[in-house]
């Protein structure tokens, strides 16, 4: 910066620019709160049909989101303008001070142009009569000393004007069409972030020179930042996709076998390079566009260890997978790399899977957990896991969707396919804490119906359970319970099962059977649908009984068949453990009360972020209308205490020391817990409602509704197991 334009800059003009981003900040905060209080609000209580059903209400979602991340951008360019601003206005205000103090000493301070300038004394008017023959007012040391000052001085403000512009430029370039989310409380917290970002790259260039303190640094580091949109996505750039593949790929093999402290650092080191990653992912600057295209142009490329002996290391695609498993990526660079991976996976047919990406290759072990990342797919599906649409895409081609789950028999990806599945059929990303859980959308149901039926195949179905895809397809189960209890049921009964699917009549009620009776032989799948049952009961119950209007029949026929349907689900569940003949031991009945526990904490955490899995509930603005538990409504609600029923294992009467749901094969321990369950509902939902029903006789009605509904069970077990379909 040339020092004449520090000294006699005009700033008000980047002042009014202040100004008016304040003011668009202020104004954008106010469209933010209207985009979600009102048009995804709505958005999210309406009930969409056909081509509305997912272009409108996606197109919606994205619009509030924008403005959203609008709001944010603007607020970081305020600030980011604004202390900018300040820092070079307090810059030239230490500049004319030194200026003025150096005139005090008889010294001159020129701008000589370019960026540099002169200090030099005054001519003494008595030059000629000095005996020493001095002929400035001061010596030569304090002109040096003034001019390291005001060097200093427009050093600091060239290093803020330059990085403020930087760093504006990159938030620009984050979001090609729409607006980044990186939010910065002034330029400092950005420009610190950059360098930051310089920094890691250059230390993960040279992975050999860095010490085990190093890596904690690193990981520290990369820890603080990996939600970082500009952070992440300079690390990325100057690290180069090569040189990240192979970062990994060191680090991997210098520390294969680690345990301890060293294992859980490394663990940890994974989880946040992926992080990070998958936040540059979501850049739009024209480095990181490039980046992604030959991040998986090195799919082939062999990395090795430097020094290491043996010729084959990994291919590219398993250790850029093994870098996908934690973090959401952006889901068009997903639908990329999955496209290539299907295909390349195709080659290997069904059975031969460790044809295509183990032999030859296995050498390393990518992955410092339970699996080695040799199957680049597993992680892969780790990635879709995180997110929902992409997940979606995954899995729309029936044909691809048959090749995998076959697929299964031969790896060990079942149980990264069923999260990648369960993110696919119910929009919730792994880990997610979104508001609500949008209503199923055709294309999911349809996904959820091959999923059903490849359960319930009598030839192989099973077999997906028990190769650990059970959990997942438990949390299916729950959140599709409308549509489940719909088809069990039978026709018109939706005006008691309430849904806010979009197309809650495309299952058949085989395939439904045999899919939650052998769901259920896997401990936290059992859970699972217990769980989702009992919320759904709760929650049309607290429903129904709140606003009669729902029903023109009489309340007595809605008690009667909520309730018969809770026996019919768990009375299929139930036969499914009996069927499966499974033999009672302690270590069974320990796994089972242990899933109770982990599956009550997981519906829980569902419940308290708002995000109904199969509850429906009415919206406030209309009478028929049914959408997902809000936050506010239900975790001291009915359903939150059907939760607690279970996870607190409160006991039946005169059943001793058997726990609600403990004993696993005992049918009539199960249908006491089930009718328990639901009395126990119906009461608190009267209570909370303050509606007079006599205790006694509504108890005998949920009882002979849910015995009716369990014997039926055994009748549809019987007639699944006859039918194909």
């Amino acid at each position: 910066m040339d020092l004449d334009a520090l000294r006699h800059g005009d700033f008000s003009k980047l002042g009014e620019a202040v100004t008016d981003w304040e003011q668009m900040t202020k104004k954008l905060a106010d469209l933010k709160k209207d985009a979600e209080n009102n048009l995804r609000a709505k958005a999210d209580k309406a009930k969409w049909h056909g081509v509305n059903a997912t272009v409108s209400r996606e197109f919606i979602a994205k619009t509030a989101a924008e403005f959203a991340d609008a709001h944010t951008q603007a607020g970081s360019i305020t600030k980011i303008l604004s202390d900018t601003r300040g820092e070079l206005i307090g810059f030239r205000t230490q500049l004319n001070d030194a200026i003025t103090r150096a005139a005090r000493q008889n010294l001159t301070v020129v701008d000589t142009g370019e960026g540099s300038f002169t200090v030099t004394g005054n001519t003494r008017p008595d030059w000629a009569s000095d005996p020493s023959g001095a002929s400035g007012a001061t010596d030569r040391k304090a002109a040096d000393t003034f001019r390291d000052e005001i060097q200093g001085i427009l050093t600091k403000a060239t290093a803020s004007d330059n990085s403020a512009a930087k760093v504006l430029r990159l938030l620009a370039d984050q979001a090609k069409y729409g607006f980044t989310d990186a939010a910065y409380a002034d330029r400092d917290e950005a420009a610190k972030a950059l360098a930051t970002a310089e920094k890691l790259a250059k230390m993960a260039k040279n992975p050999a020179d860095m010490s085990l303190d190093d890596i904690a640094y690193f990981n520290r580091t990369m820890e603080k930042y990996n939600g970082d949109p500009l952070f992440a996505e300079q690390f990325a750039t100057r690290l180069g996709p090569r040189a990240t593949l192979q970062f990994w790929t060191e680090m991997t093999g210098a520390h294969a076998g680690a345990t301890g402290s060293e294992l859980e650092t490394m663990k940890s080191l994974q989880r946040n390079l992926s992080m990070t990653l998958a936040t540059a992912s979501f850049s739009e600057s024209e480095a990181m566009q490039d980046w992604k295209k030959d991040l998986v142009a090195e799919r082939n490329t062999n990395f090795r260890p430097a020094g290491s002996v043996n010729p084959i290391g990994a291919m590219g695609a398993q250790v850029i997978s093994s870098l996908m498993r934690a973090g959401q990526y952006d889901t068009e660079f997903l639908d990329d790399y999955r496209k290539i991976l299907f295909e390349a996976d195709k080659v290997g047919g069904v059975t031969n899977t460790d044809t295509v990406w183990e032999k030859g290759y296995d050498g390393l072990d990518l992955v410092f957990g339970d699996t080695n990342g040799r199957d680049p797919l597993e992680g892969l599906f780790e990635g879709l896991s995180h997110d929902p649409e992409a997940a979606l895409h995954a899995f729309d081609s029936k044909a691809d969707f048959d090749r995998l789950m076959a697929t299964t028999a031969y790896s060990d990806r079942t149980p990264s396919l069923g999260r990648a599945l369960e993110a696919a059929v119910t929009g919730v990303g792994l880990g997610d804490s979104m508001a609500a859980a949008p209503p199923h959308s055709p294309a999911q149901v349809e996904i959820m119906t091959n999923v059903m039926k490849a359960v319930a195949d009598p030839d192989g179905g099973a077999g997906l359970v028990e190769r650990g895809m059970g959990e997942s397809l438990g949390h299916m189960a729950a959140s599709y319970m409308p549509e489940i209890s719909r088809t069990l049921a039978g026709s018109e009964s939706e005006a008691i099962f309430l849904s806010p699917s979009d197309t809650p009549h495309d299952f058949n009620r085989a395939p439904v059977t045999r899919f939650l009776s052998n769901v259920a032989v896997d401990p936290s799948g059992r859970a699972a649908i217990i769980y989702g049952e009992s919320i759904y009961t709760a929650s049309l119950l607290d429903a129904h009984l709140s606003d009669p209007s729902l029903y023109d029949g009489s309340r007595e026929d809605v008690l009667k068949g909520i309730s018969r349907n809770a026996g019919m689900i768990e009375g299929i569940v139930a036969r499914g453990i009996a069927d499966a003949d499974i033999e009672q031991s302690v270590a069974i009945e320990s796994a089972y009360n242990k899933s109770l526990n982990d599956q009550g904490n997981f519906f829980n955490t569902v419940l308290s972020a708002g995000i109904g899995y199969g509850t429906a509930v009415l919206t406030p603005e209309g009478p028929a209308e049914a959408v997902y538990a809000g936050a506010g409504g239900f975790v001291a609600g009915v359903a939150g205490m059907a939760v607690g029923h279970l996870l607190d294992g409160k006991q039946l009467d005169g059943a001793l020391d058997e726990a609600v749901y403990r004993n696993g094969q005992d049918l009539s321990r199960s249908q006491d817990s089930v009718t328990q369950q639901a009395q126990w509902s119906v009461q608190e939902a009267l209570k909370k409602h303050n509606i007079d029903l006599p205790k006694d006789g509504t108890n005998t009605l949920i009882r002979d509704s849910v015995n009716e509904g369990w014997g039926a069970s055994s009748s549809m077990m019987r007639d699944s197991k006859k039918s194909p379909n």
